[in-house]
């Protein structure tokens, strides 16, 4: 009989339940038909001292102790905020080999945000959630929200743009999905955590506005549409304090304007000191110094804090608040009624992987429409590049997955046109070799190009150290290993030439112009090569959208113009304010190469006229905006209508424009439909620090519709009267 690791935690916890218990009649703690606060209540009312210590710190690498004495298990948690980590060995970072645990690998998060979907969103959580179910997980660390600020960041990949509405929005769907299968999502990571450069040292200095405006947002639609379970705390300071134990983050902002009920648990390694993480909200540390249950027991919410409780120099209430938080999250996942079993490595959740990734793909450039590729017409197809071959999934850092299988973009070619045409493949370049073996593959590239009816180029980046890699920032905004002077020396032998870049970042693009065709293709998960291969000959009409800007050069970009990254090695301030991303372009009047909210299609999308339900309205009231779109193509298509407005008369400055809604919609051609979004305060607000609130003031607002932030197609404008 086989059983699942669940099940034998499971049981194993039953078995430990004293014989009294179980001949007994059920105590209120385990008692499903109780409310879950009267179960908590009774459960601290059983527990020791040491026993509620305990849960507070782990005991290995990904897990916490349970209080066996009481049947309560123990917590496990999985890294993996695009498919679950591989198993360690106990109390070590050492994959323990497990024939077992191999799981889908999804999307990178940016690819998720450049679907502009929020089902997909709901369909990715509900997904990684079934995986996590079937290998005992009740904690999934993830998603990440924090906002593109600089696009050296090494660790942009795992997040999800530039823009605070729509990382909210996705990661609201996000949280759901993974939420209804009784797994708590725990987003991080709070709060400013926006470079690897000494991210566990920097003091972070962001005016209060700023944070509001753009740093909290996601968090806070975190807590407060998604009920999410649990915070992670970031590694930095903000103002002078680590964020893992933070007081105004965590006491004053988390916990006090939101209401969290959840557990703030700390990034790994993250906690500093004691009393503060006692005083400051810190409710579940996890650390990197493992090797021993020793090890484990010095956490400083461990014997530390053990001891000070014995001398009687802290309170035990403010302990109980915290075993209350960790056991609420507890009644909600791994000790709720009609928890479900999961699934793992499914085909169905490969099918929701390609699906994911071929909503994000995005048609940046499509010169001469050489895309989709009419196969009929060639003889012969060159792939050029490692990252046609190179599997993406297994490195990276904390979003490492352990795949049963990626298809890589090669073989989803091949596979696509198998027994019609050639398909030969050089690599062009090599990301471990040296220059000189380097040099022979760009000529043996070049020279094989000349012949091919089209070349596919397939490169970007990878999850190397100073690439998409957690821990560490880029080193240049160019393409590594010579990579443009190979796209350009391409384009003078080949001009059908396609390039499709798996990437999670933004990058220099010196052979723009030369190149008919680009496709931004991510890091697409255990079906990315296929998802590639579908767009590429029109499979799959694409439909993503940028979820950040691509700047031309890196001094275009605010936080680079205003020399504030990455701060002087124990600083760094965000002197550019609210003017992140788009905002930043807009101000400036600066070109960026490819625009927020960009995205082609092999179709056409006509907008017509936006129409307003009133025309002035009191600050509390809502605004009805309905626009008609027609899909003016000869093929069905998915276009994104991005909502943006516009304040006329503030008092303070402003963006010339904001997201403040979108929505997907599927046409038939021919076919029109018209597109509603209603507008309300929360849209037309911006945080005022002298007050500390958010406010909307009397004045004129323009609505913008339109398919990117720099294509709007109709406008209307309305007053606001006090």
């Amino acid at each position: 009989m086989k059983f699942s690791i669940r099940k034998i935690s499971m049981l194993v916890a039953i078995a430990t339940l004293p014989v009294s218990l179980r001949a007994q009649e059920i105590p209120i703690y385990r008692d499903t038909s109780k409310p879950i606060e009267e179960r908590i209540d009774d459960a601290l009312s059983r527990m020791t001292l040491e026993e509620k210590v305990g849960l507070l710190h782990a005991d290995r690498s990904y897990g916490s102790a349970g209080v066996p004495r009481l049947g309560i298990p123990e917590n496990n948690l999985s890294d993996g905020p695009s498919g679950l980590r591989p198993e360690m060995v106990w109390q070590t970072w050492i994959h323990a080999g497990m024939s077992s645990d191999s799981c889908t690998a999804f999307p990178a998060l940016v690819c998720l945000a450049a679907t502009w979907n929020p089902e997909m969103g709901h369909l990715f959580g509900k997904s990684l959630g079934e995986e996590a179910l079937y290998r005992d997980k009740n904690m999934l660390l993830g998603p990440a929200v924090n906002i593109f600020r600089t696009p050296m960041n090494g660790r942009n990949f795992e997040y999800m743009g530039e823009d605070p509405y729509l990382t909210s929005k996705m990661a609201v769907s996000y949280i759901k999905g993974v939420q209804e299968n009784h797994v708590s999502a725990c987003v991080k990571h709070f709060a400013v955590n926006n470079q690897e450069t000494k991210r566990t040292t920097i003091n972070t200095i962001v005016d209060e506005r700023t944070l509001h405006e753009i740093y909290f947002p996601a968090f806070k639609a975190a807590v407060q549409e998604a009920g999410v379970w649990a915070v992670m705390g970031a590694y930095n300071k903000f103002n002078g304090q680590y964020c893992c134990h933070n007081s105004y983050l965590l006491n004053d902002v988390l916990r006090g304007e939101w209401g969290f009920d959840g557990v703030v648990v700390s990034d790994f390694g993250g906690t500093h000191d004691t009393q503060e993480a006692i005083d400051n909200g810190l409710d579940m540390e996890f650390g990197t110094d493992l090797g021993s249950l020793e090890a484990f027991q010095n956490y400083r919410l461990g014997k530390p804090y053990l001891k000070l409780l014995k001398q009687n120099e802290t309170s035990e209430k403010v302990l109980n608040e915290k075993v209350r938080r960790v056991l609420r999250m507890m009644y909600r996942t791994n000790m709720s009624e009609g928890r479900p079993w999961g699934t793992l490595a499914s085909e169905e959740h490969a099918m929701a992987a390609r699906k994911i990734a071929e909503e994000g793909i995005v048609l940046l450039k499509n010169n001469n429409k050489i895309l989709p590729v009419n196969i009929g017409s060639l003889n012969r197809i060159l792939v050029v590049g490692e990252n046609a071959v190179k599997m993406m999934s297994r490195d990276g850092g904390s979003s490492e997955a352990k795949s049963k299988y990626e298809v890589v973009p090669l073989e989803g070619i091949r596979k696509y046109v198998a027994g019609r045409i050639e398909v030969d493949y050089q690599p062009g370049y090599s990301s471990t070799a040296s220059k000189s073996v380097n040099d022979s593959l760009h000529t043996e590239a070049v020279k094989a190009a000349k012949g091919a009816d089209i070349v596919l180029y397939i490169g970007g980046m990878n999850k190397n150290l100073h690439m998409d890699c957690e821990g560490v920032d880029r080193e240049s905004y160019n393409l590594p290993y010579e990579q443009d002077a190979l796209i350009a020396d391409l384009s003078v032998v080949n001009p059908s030439l396609v390039t499709v870049m798996v990437c999670g970042n933004a990058y220099a693009m010196p052979w723009h112009k030369k190149v008919p065709a680009i496709v931004q293709a991510w890091y697409g998960g255990t079906e990315a090569g296929n998802a590639i291969a579908d767009v590429l000959f029109g499979e799959v009409n694409p439909s993503g959208k940028l979820p950040f800007s691509f700047p031309v050069k890196i001094e275009d970009n605010a936080a680079h113009a205003f020399n504030a990254y990455p701060g002087d090695g124990e600083t760094v301030e965000y002197k550019e304010g609210i003017f992140v991303g788009y905002r930043w372009f807009e101000k400036e009047k600066i070109k960026p190469l490819f625009a927020f909210g960009h995205g082609l299609s092999y179709t056409s999308f006509d907008y017509g006229k936006i129409t307003l339900d009133k025309k002035t309205i009191k600050s509390t009231d809502n605004i009805t905006v309905t626009i008609p779109i027609t899909n003016s193509g000869n093929r069905e298509g998915a276009e994104v209508v991005q909502l943006y407005i516009m304040d006329m008369e503030s008092s303070l400055p402003r963006p010339l424009k904001e997201l403040k809604g979108f929505k997907k919609v599927n046409l038939a051609p021919g076919e029109t439909v018209k597109v509603n979004f209603t507008i309300g305060k929360e849209a037309l607000s911006f945080y005022t620090p002298e007050r500390h609130e958010w406010v909307v003031e009397p004045g004129k607002f323009q609505i913008l519709v339109g398919t990117a932030s720099d294509d709007i197609r109709s406008s209307a404008t309305f007053r606001v009267e006090r």
